[in-house]
């Protein structure tokens, strides 16, 4: 089992807040030979007729000196388990939680801006002192 990230209290606390049900802590991806572990999976009821909508949230800091191969990693472990979850539930969508000093500052940059668009890379976006969700980008 991973350890949890730094923030992972601070996001599932903000996803409670805005309404989220956690089901899953972590959740599981299994396929074939392969066993990952996403940090949360979430549910909300929609208004469009009473539909849920499912979510898999992967949590990263971005606290390593260099924001940069925390952002390799981060993408590879979103692509992954994207493309992991496409093969075995279709149901979930999976979203990468940032901070939003990270998010405000790092992800500006036009280099990891043009990353973000070409990988469709869904984030939420929270802030860890009020552990608020303050942003959905998908």
């Amino acid at each position: 089992m991973p350890a949890k990230d730094i923030y992972h209290d601070a996001v599932k606390n903000a996803l409670i807040k805005d309404g989220w049900t956690i089901t899953d802590d972590p959740y599981t991806i299994q396929y074939e030979d392969a066993e990952l572990y996403a940090d949360l999976a979430i549910e909300k009821r929609t208004t469009n007729e009473g539909s849920e909508c499912k979510i898999i949230i992967e949590i990263k800091s971005f606290i390593n000196p260099s924001l940069m191969s925390a952002f390799e990693m981060a993408l590879g472990q979103y692509i992954l388990y994207r493309n992991f979850l496409r093969l075995t539930n279709k149901d979930y969508e999976i979203y990468l939680a940032v901070r939003d000093t990270v998010y405000n500052t790092f992800f500006q940059r036009k280099s990891v801006n043009a990353i973000v668009k070409i990988n469709q890379i869904a984030l939420v976006i929270f802030n860890n002192e009020k552990e608020e969700v303050t942003q959905w980008i998908s």
